[in-house]
C-alpha cells in the first residue's frame, strides 16, 4: 500500500575530515588502528542467514607489515557459490516487493552508521588491509561510500518519478522492476567504496546479489557487510563469498537465473567473462546486463602555456597517491620541451620529499603496494627500464619486500612515445614521461589518443583556452572522465560520474542515475477506462 510519495532530495557530499594534529578524528582513528591490530579476527562468508566457515583459511596481513596477522577468512568452493545463489533467489520475492521507502531506509541508515559509529573502523580496516594512508582511506571508505549510498537513493527516487504521459480515456504508468534472477558483483582491492557500491547499487533497485570481493579487500569488505546487516539488510539480499574467479564463473555464468554482472577489475578478465556469457546465452532466462569498469592508461598532457607548478602537483598526486593503484592514476605524461627541464627538476624534488612506510605513521605519503604478485610485476617493469636505452629513470626505482611490499615512486623518461611503460597498464607507483616539441601540440594530441587501447581518465593542463578547447575536442573518446588543469583522479559522487569506454569498460557511470538504469527492467502499463466494444474504425464507413 502506498500512503504517499516520499521525497529524497539531492544530498550534500560527505565532508572530508582532515585528521590534523590534535583533531578528535585523528585521536579516534589512531586508537581504532591500535585496537584492530590487537585482534586476530575470524571472517566468515555471509550466505543467507548463516555465517559460513570452512576448512580452508586464508591469512589477512597488512601489505606494509607482512609479519603481522590481522585475521583469517574462510575460503569457499563451488558448493558455497551455489548456496549463495540459492539464498539470493530465496530472498528475491520479498525483497523486490518491499516498499521503496523501507528499502531506501536501510541504505540511508548504513550511510549514517558509516559516517558516525563505524567511520574509524571502515577507515582503519581499509588502511591496514589495503595499505592506504588516512586521507586516502577517508576519501574512499568513508566519504565516497557514504555518498554512493545517499546519492543512489536520491537518483533512484528520481527514476521512479519518471512516468509516461496519458491520453484521453486512459492512464499510462511505468514500473521499474528489478532484473529477473540474481546479480553478480565482483569488486577490486583498490577502492573500498567500489566494493560497497557494486553490490548495493544493484540491491537498492530490488535485486538480490552474490558479492565476491578481491581477497586483498576482504578485511574492509566484511566490515561493510556487518554494517549493512546492522542497518537492517534482510538475509540473502547480498551474499558475501570468498572464492577464486574460475570457481565463481563456472557456477554463476552457467546458471539460468544469472541476470547481470557488476564488475570492476582487469580488462582481460572482463573480456573473458563477456565471451563466456555470450557462449552461454541459450541457458539464460533473459539477456544478462554486463556492466564493467576495467583498465586504464591515464594521461596528463601539458601545453606549452601550462603553469609548471600545476603540472608538477597534478603528476605527484595523480601518479603516486595510493601508490598509483587507482584505475584513474596518471600513468603517462606528455611534457612540452619549453618547460620540461623545470618540470623534471621539481618532480624529482617532489618524489625525494615523499616519506614511505606504514599507515600508522601519518607522516607517510607513500605506503605499500597490495601484494607480492603486484610487487613483482611492477619491479619487473622498473628493472627492464633500468637496462633499456629507450628509457631513463629520473628518480626512484628502489624495491624492497623484506618488511612489506614497498616500491619507491619511480619516474621514467621514455625516449620513444611507444615505449612499453607508455602503453601498458602497470598499476603501481610508476609514471612515464615523454617530452615532445613544444610546437607539436596538435600532433601530440593524436599520439595521446592512439597510444593506448584504454579510455578511462585524462587531463589537459594549459593556460591557453584555445589549447584547452582543442584538446577537449581531439581527445573526446580518449577518456570518460576528462580534467582541465587538474589531476585525472579523485572523481566525486554526484560531481564527476565515473567510467570510461574503449578497453576501459562500458562507461555506465558509477555515481549517477545512468548506472542504476542498468539494474532496472521497465514495464509499461496502460489502463483504458472505456475500452472499445466494436472492431470497426470510422474510416471503414461510407456515406
Amino acid at each position: 500500500m502506498n500512503l504517499g510519495y516520499f521525497n529524497y532530495p539531492m544530498p550534500a557530499n560527505e565532508p572530508v575530515l582532515s585528521y590534523a594534529p590534535g583533531s578528535k578524528e585523528k585521536e579516534i582513528l589512531k586508537a581504532t588502528l591500535e585496537k584492530l591490530k590487537s585482534e586476530v579476527i575470524d571472517v566468515p562468508m555471509y550466505i543467507g542467514s548463516k555465517e559460513v566457515r570452512t576448512n580452508t583459511k586464508g591469512e589477512i596481513r597488512p601489505p606494509h607489515e607482512i609479519k603481522h596477522l590481522l585475521g583469517y577468512y574462510h575460503e569457499g568452493n563451488e558448493k558455497h557459490v551455489q548456496q549463495a545463489i540459492d539464498a539470493a533467489l530465496a530472498a528475491k520475492e520479498s525483497w523486490a516487493n518491499m516498499s521503496w521507502e523501507n528499502r531506501a531506509a536501510i541504505f540511508l541508515k548504513a550511510a549514517d552508521l558509516l559516517a558516525t559509529k563505524y567511520r574509524a573502523y571502515m577507515n582503519g580496516t581499509t588502511m591496514l588491509g589495503q595499505s592506504k594512508n588516512a586521507y586516502q582511506a577517508e576519501i574512499d571508505s568513508a566519504c565516497e561510500l557514504i555518498d554512493f549510498l545517499r546519492f543512489n537513493v536520491h537518483f533512484l527516487s528520481e527514476i521512479y518519478r519518471q512516468q509516461p504521459i496519458s491520453g484521453p480515456g486512459m492512464h499510462n504508468r511505468m514500473e521499474y522492476r528489478p532484473l529477473e534472477g540474481f546479480v553478480l558483483a565482483i569488486t577490486p582491492f583498490n577502492f573500498t567504496a567500489i566494493g560497497g557500491n557494486l553490490p548495493t547499487s544493484a540491491a537498492m533497485c530490488g535485486n538480490v546479489v552474490v558479492w565476491k570481493p578481491a581477497h586483498t579487500q576482504i578485511y574492509s569488505a566484511q566490515m561493510f557487510m556487518r554494517i549493512l546487516k546492522e542497518a537492517g539488510l534482510p538475509d540473502g539480499v547480498i551474499n558475501l563469498i570468498y572464492v577464486d574467479g574460475p570457481t565463481l564463473g563456472k557456477v554463476c555464468f552457467s546458471h539460468p537465473d544469472f541476470a547481470g554482472v557488476h564488475f570492476t577489475g582487469s580488462t582481460g578478465v572482463f573480456n573473458y567473462m563477456w565471451e563466456t556469457i555470450g557462449k552461454n546465452m541459450s541457458a539464460y532466462k533473459s539477456y544478462p546486463r554486463i556492466v564493467g569498469e576495467t583498465g586504464g592508461k591515464d594521461f596528463v598532457i601539458a601545453h606549452k602555456s601550462a603553469d609548471v607548478d600545476v603540472v608538477v602537483t597534478a603528476l605527484l598526486r595523480g601518479a603516486f597517491e595510493f601508490q598509483g593503484q587507482k584505475c584513474s592514476a596518471a600513468s603517462r605524461a606528455y611534457i612540452p620541451s619549453n618547460i620540461a627541464e623545470e618540470v623534471k627538476k621539481k618532480l624529482i624534488a617532489g618524489v625525494k620529499s615523499f616519506k614511505m612506510g606504514t599507515v600508522e605513521d601519518f607522516t607517510n605519503f607513500i605506503n605499500a603496494v597490495i601484494d607480492e604478485k603486484s610487487f613483482d610485476k611492477i619491479k619487473a617493469y622498473i628493472d627492464n627500464a633500468k637496462k633499456d636505452k629507450k628509457a631513463e629513470i629520473w628518480v626512484g626505482g628502489k624495491c624492497d619486500k623484506k618488511e612489506g611490499y614497498f616500491i619507491q615512486p619511480t619516474i621514467i623518461e621514455a625516449k620513444d612515445p611507444n615505449y612499453v611503460t607508455m602503453c601498458e597498464e602497470i598499476f603501481g607507483p610508476v609514471l612515464t614521461v615523454y617530452i615532445y616539441p613544444a610546437n607539436s601540440f596538435e600532433k601530440t594530441l593524436e599520439l595521446v589518443d592512439k597510444t593506448s587501447p584504454y579510455a578511462l581518465t585524462g587531463a589537459i593542463i594549459a593556460q591557453d583556452k584555445a589549447a584547452v578547447e582543442l584538446a577537449t575536442n581531439k581527445l573526446r573518446n580518449a577518456a570518460g572522465n576528462f580534467y582541465i588543469n587538474d589531476k585525472p583522479t579523485g572523481a566525486v559522487v554526484g560531481q564527476q560520474p565515473f567510467g570510461g569506454a574503449r578497453a576501459s569498460g562500458t562507461n555506465d557511470k558509477a555515481g549517477s542515475a545512468l548506472n542504476l538504469y542498468r539494474w532496472l527492467s521497465a514495464r509499461t502499463i496502460k489502463e483504458t477506462y472505456n475500452p472499445p466494444v466494436d472492431y470497426r474504425y470510422p474510416f471503414l464507413l461510407e456515406e
